[in-house]
């Protein structure tokens, strides 16, 4: 009991030690407790920076930031190679727009895109051999947008064709609105390919109908 009482009158002791040097430091300078009281409660340890390595979703698609444009000779207007930011390539390939063939091609067992520039040409309204030079018009121009520059892609990697080719849209860089709108409003693209809605929400009917009108406008000045 003599041991408890003595343990007991040194925390009084000490209680009032620590009451009179708040009281002092408190009196010599005002502002001290008051801040001592506005600081928050001590933690065991710093909270943890979020660190992840999964892209942000933004209307139901990833979002990859700083892609890269990657070369490649089955690049085109509309279908191209981009590498993530952890560092994998993919082929990649647009809602909405088409852009004609950049070249004659023959495949294996005898195939050719043939037909597919002969159909392009007359949404055009142009001949065969112009349409492919729209195409590579197309290639030339959505590479000098695209290349040594940070590209921004959402993509639900959808493979429709199953050819590793993923749909998706893409953001010009520098805020030039959308890729696919961008090659419509040159006449480098026809409205014709798989649309969907955009990541900002705006529906596939009214993104067609925009499309529409960039297509018409387009064709009468080019």
């Amino acid at each position: 009991m003599a041991i408890r009482a003595k343990s007991q009158s040194w925390q009084v002791i000490g209680l009032l030690v620590a009451a009179i040097a708040l009281w002092a430091a408190e009196r010599w300078n005002p502002g001290l407790l008051r801040e001592w009281r506005d600081q928050p409660a001590a933690q065991d340890s710093p909270p943890a920076t979020e660190v992840s390595g999964e892209p942000a979703m933004v209307g139901g698609y990833q979002r990859y930031e700083g892609c890269e444009w990657v070369e490649h000779r089955q690049n085109d207007g509309d279908s191209f190679r981009l590498r993530l930011p952890d560092g994998r390539v993919e082929q990649f390939r647009l809602y909405f727009a088409d852009a004609p063939e950049s070249a004659f091609r023959t495949y294996r067992q005898g195939a050719t895109n043939h037909q597919r520039i002969h159909e392009q040409a007359v949404d055009f309204g142009v001949t065969d051999a112009r349409a492919v030079e729209i195409g590579q018009e197309a290639k030339k121009k959505v590479e000098a947008l695209l290349k040594d520059r940070k590209i921004t892609l959402f993509t639900e990697w959808t493979d429709p064709f199953k050819d590793h080719r993923y749909r998706a849209f893409v953001a010009v860089p520098g805020g030039d609105g959308w890729l696919h709108e961008w090659l419509i409003r040159h006449g480098l693209a026809r409205v014709h390919t798989e649309g969907a809605p955009l990541p900002d929400g705006t529906p596939v009917a009214k993104q067609k109908r925009h499309l529409k009108a960039l297509e018409k406008a387009a064709r009468t000045t080019h």
